[in-house]
């Protein structure tokens, strides 16, 4: 399979998911480091070229989902950032989910929230 412009990174969530779809379509999965701080804040770190790639991003957004959801959302940005042609978010689990619509007044929509997040950081695909 030919690979060229075909890019898979993974944050914390789910490397192992992010290795077998890997190890199927015989790509080598993305380098890209995603730590923190001391101070806890997220950091990342993409260790290769990805000027015009299709880049897709596998990361769930499952416990802890606010710290899952921000390494997401810096990842994309430093995608957009480097250069990608199209980012693809893939979310196993989609955190917030269960928020997709107004049960009572003055609720927000958060799943709404969530996908208005990521594509304004960059996110062509979710």
């Amino acid at each position: 399979m030919s690979s060229y412009g075909l890019r898979i990174f993974s944050g914390n969530s789910n490397k192992e998911l992010a290795e077998q779809v890997c190890d199927r379509l015989e790509i080598p999965l993305g380098r890209a480091r995603v730590d923190r701080f001391m101070d806890g804040e997220v950091r990342v770190e993409i260790g290769e070229n990805v000027r015009g790639a299709d880049v897709f991003v596998i990361q769930s957004c499952s416990s802890p989902v606010n710290d899952h959801l921000i390494e997401l959302l810096v990842m994309i940005d430093a995608f957009k950032r480097a250069s990608a042609r199209r980012i693809t978010a893939v979310m196993p689990y989609y955190g917030y989910a269960r928020q997709d619509r107004k049960n009572k007044p003055r609720v927000p929509i958060t799943a709404r929230l969530v996908a208005d997040l990521l594509t304004r950081v960059g996110a062509n695909r979710i």
